[in-house]
């Protein structure tokens, strides 16, 4: 299972824990916030963009295929209410010298990182009380 834990700093910044790694959340300037770390949304970009990349790394390592230069791009449209669809679009920039099989093959591979799995699949949501003990911990 993996725990992340987020505190206020103020206004919309916050300090972000997990895996043993410290980092700032906050909101862009024109939302409000100070713009001191990346938003929510940007993070979640971030996420799918770095899970593809590393995704595709483990599968080439195997394969002892030459990645240097590999490059993600991800982007995030909109905001979605409710009901509608969220759009990320990844962008895949492949070193020269793979064959058009190889190419294809990591287009495949892109698809099924954890990430991608899960902003694709089902997803349950819960939210609930933590006793007062465990929010302070």
């Amino acid at each position: 299972m993996i725990t992340a834990r987020v505190r206020r700093i103020e206004g919309f910044k916050h300090e972000v824990e997990v895996g043993g790694h410290t980092f700032t959340a906050d909101e862009p300037v024109e939302d409000g916030g100070t713009d001191a770390g990346p938003s929510p949304t940007r993070l979640l970009t971030a996420a799918l963009a770095s899970c593809t990349a590393i995704t595709i790394q483990m599968y080439a390592g195997r394969k002892d295929w030459d990645l240097e230069g590999l490059e993600v791009a991800a982007e995030f449209d909109g905001s979605p209410k409710g009901a509608d669809t969220a759009h990320f679009r990844v962008h895949l920039t492949v070193p020269p010298g793979l064959d058009e099989d190889q190419v294809d093959r990591i287009r495949t591979i892109a698809a099924k990182c954890p990430v991608h799995r899960t902003l694709t699949g089902r997803v349950e949501i819960v939210i609930d009380d933590a006793p007062a003990a465990e929010a302070s911990a």
